[in-house]
């Protein structure tokens, strides 16, 4: 029987890239799936692809006012979470010079704010020993050009990690986090890099990747698996790199 065979699991931002691919490896194992989304459309778009026992939640991570009921809409289809896998966000690259404000808080506020109120929120429906997992990013430890706002807000991300495993220790929570490298997703779309320039970067960032290869979803998924299964029931505050050797080689 699956490890995950009647447990829930929720993810945020589960429509598209390591979100969807996440919510796809769960149902593979028997799990009851929640996903959010800003846009209904994408939710109902993931379900009929995905299908199984998955159900969509339209929230914005970015807005209070759905994180604050982001709890009563959970409890719509389960009374409990197993699993939370912190994943809305995007980034956003740009020379400092050229940065604005709204720039630099639409960032942290999903990011940084989205993510501690979304633990803020469900944490009463985590079960005793259940486990949540950041979505990091490499870039908290390789500095790339016009990344500074992104790489900040993950970094801050980085703490919360530590700071909730420390928190939460009482109630046998474990809190962790994966690290993607480059992913084959549709990243540098989102990250507003012109398409002149996209192939010019994709190039670049490879340069420094040993394996010479993107990741993909599906190899970030299985890591989330792992850090939420028992096979990973001593490991707790940590962050695991899935990026093809790029910070430590």
């Amino acid at each position: 029987m699956s490890t995950f065979n009647n447990k829930t699991i929720l993810i945020t931002g589960g429509t598209s890239g390591i979100g969807k691919a996440v919510a796809k490896e769960f149902l593979a194992e028997g799990a009851k799936v929640l996903i959010t989304s800003r846009k209904k459309g994408n939710l109902d778009q993931t379900i009929n692809e995905l299908g199984g026992s998955i159900h969509g939640i339209q929230s914005d991570a970015s807005s209070m006012d759905d994180l604050k009921e982001l709890s009563k809409h959970i409890k719509e289809y389960s009374d409990t979470i197993d699993v939370l896998f912190v994943n809305a966000g995007f980034g956003k690259f740009s020379p400092i010079e050229e940065a604005s404000e709204d720039f630099f808080d639409s960032q942290m506020n999903v990011l940084v704010k989205g993510g501690f109120f979304t633990v803020k929120e469900v944490l009463p429906l985590i079960k005793e020993g259940g486990t949540i997992v950041f979505n990091t990013s490499v870039v908290t430890d390789v500095a790339m050009p016009g990344a500074s706002v992104y790489g900040a807000a993950k970094s801050a991300v980085q703490y919360l990690v530590k700071s909730f495993a420390n928190e939460f220790k009482d109630r046998k929570i474990r809190v962790n986090a994966v690290s993607p490298g480059p992913i084959e997703t549709n990243f540098f779309n989102e990250a507003g890099v012109p398409d002149e320039h996209q192939q010019q970067m994709a190039e670049q960032i490879l340069s420094q990747v040993p394996m010479n290869r993107f990741g993909k979803p599906e190899e970030i998924a299985k890591t989330v698996k792992f850090l939420a299964s028992e096979e990973a029931s001593y490991i707790t505050g940590h962050e695991i790199q899935v990026d093809g050797g790029m910070v430590q080689v």
